[in-house]
């Protein structure tokens, strides 16, 4: 069987559907419900509705399966009103890496650490530039009887009262690393002074080298997860919903808005449902569980789900009229969220087009004519039409007053979108002083 092929657009992400094209009227001969069955497996229900060339009810497939503008639908008949669909993620181009030049190789020399007659410690040391050679190291041809040859600090001090640090610290590690540790004497086990370096940058060898004590911060300890009375507050105070406390396990979050109104009881554990509280009125009633628990004879609300719903509504404006339905639906799990997801994407995904907008707009100085059709292929499949008609008409309007509407279909910039979006933002704080918030508070105040 043959697939078909169909390229998502952003219109498509936003309706959570699929556009009836030509090529697509044998795939989807008939109006009515039809069922996808995903890579996945999972079966999703859509609509065919031939009289708006529309293929309804597709974004849990979008979501399911990770897909977004410019990918592709593999749609294959499995039999009449069942299809088998397979999802194409457009790769990525890599970005090219950064030519980078291979760093010069350091000098090195080989530097004498001790010597006797019989033997001699040679090291290999990295020459930094600038650096003065090392001067001749007093004791370095002899060896004190009992110390170990890692001992012998040598050139590790050299010019240490000029540079303020020793040069050969690396070497010197690697030879106290490499060498086995040796008796000692009980009378070089006492701890003795460090050996101060002259004005040549000359000390006599130390008896003992310590090891540094590295200390390293301690982790900081995990964030103590939030309250399901502290999450269920603050979601009444992101989406507007007065909370109250009822009694030990039960809350109650009520949306004033007048004949609109509704409110909803939420027991946050088994105890809730026993108490008197939770026979207070209420529009709905649901129980606070994990997502992998199902309670008989009662709507749940999942924990993740609250907290996918306060992360939503961190991202975007939530109210409770957005969220009356799913209240009503019976069960709030992560399935709602990732339905309320694509609600707060297309939220985004508005503000994204208007974003590209002004963007475009701010390539035309002040007083000049813009063409709305060249604006339209500039900014290609990033705006539809009907997007760039709507967020052109909004500009022309108050607050903006950006835009004066020419006969033609063109519109005359009446000022650059720097001044213009400073003005806005300087009209935006006059208002914001005029409503008196106190300082600090900001937008929250203002929503609390």
């Amino acid at each position: 069987m043959n697939a078909t092929r169909y390229v998502i657009t952003r219109p498509c992400l936003q309706e959570g559907s699929l556009r009836l094209l030509k090529y697509l009227s044998a795939t989807f001969p008939a109006a009515g419900p039809v069922t996808l069955v995903d890579d996945r497996g999972q079966e999703h229900t859509a609509q065919v509705d031939p009289a708006r060339q529309r293929v309804w009810g597709l974004g849990g497939l979008y979501h399911a399966g990770h897909l977004g503008v410019n990918d592709v639908l593999l749609i294959t008949s499995l039999a009449p009103g069942r299809y088998q669909v397979e999802g194409i993620v457009k790769p990525h181009a890599p970005a090219p890496a950064p030519r980078r030049e291979a760093p010069p190789k350091p000098e090195t020399r080989r530097v004498v650490v001790s010597a006797t007659p019989h033997v001699r410690e040679v090291r290999v040391q990295e020459v930094r530039a600038g650096a003065p050679e090392a001067a001749p190291v007093k004791g370095a041809e002899r060896r004190e009887p009992g110390a170990p040859a890692a001992a012998q600090v040598g050139v590790a001090q050299v010019n240490t009262a000029q540079q303020g640090a020793p040069v050969i610290a690396p070497v010197l590690a690697q030879t106290v690393a490499s060498q086995p540790p040796a008796p000692k004497p009980a009378a070089a086990r006492a701890p003795q002074a460090a050996p101060q370096p002259t004005a040549e940058g000359v000390g006599a060898p130390a008896a003992t080298v310590r090891p540094l004590d590295v200390r390293f911060p301690a982790a900081a300890p995990a964030p103590t997860p939030a309250s399901p009375e502290a999450q269920l507050a603050e979601l009444a105070r992101l989406t507007g919903y007065r909370l109250d406390t009822l009694g030990p396990g039960v809350v109650r979050l009520t949306a004033d808005l007048g004949a609109h109104g509704y409110a909803v009881l939420v027991a946050t554990g088994e105890a809730g449902l026993q108490s008197a509280a939770w026979k207070e009125a209420a529009d709905f009633r649901l129980l606070l569980t994990a997502e992998s628990e199902r309670p008989a004879g009662v709507p749940r609300l999942t924990r993740e789900a609250l907290s996918a719903l306060i992360d939503h509504a961190h991202l975007a404006p939530l109210s409770a009229v957005d969220l009356r339905g799913y209240w009503k639906a019976g069960s709030v799990d992560l399935e709602s969220a990732a339905s309320v997801a694509e609600l707060v994407g297309a939220h985004l995904a508005q503000r994204g087009a208007f974003s590209a907008v002004l963007l475009s707009l701010a390539q035309h100085p002040a007083h000049s004519v813009v063409s709305a059709q060249r604006l339209a292929e500039r900014l290609g499949s990033a705006v539809t039409p009907a997007e760039l008609g709507a967020i052109l008409d909004t500009l022309t309007r108050a607050p903006f007053l950006a835009l004066s509407p020419l006969p033609g279909g063109g519109y005359l910039l009446r000022a650059g979108v720097p001044e213009l979006l400073l003005e806005l933002a300087e009209y935006a704080e006059g208002v914001r002083r005029r409503l008196r918030v106190p300082a600090g508070q900001g937008r929250e105040a203002v929503r609390a």
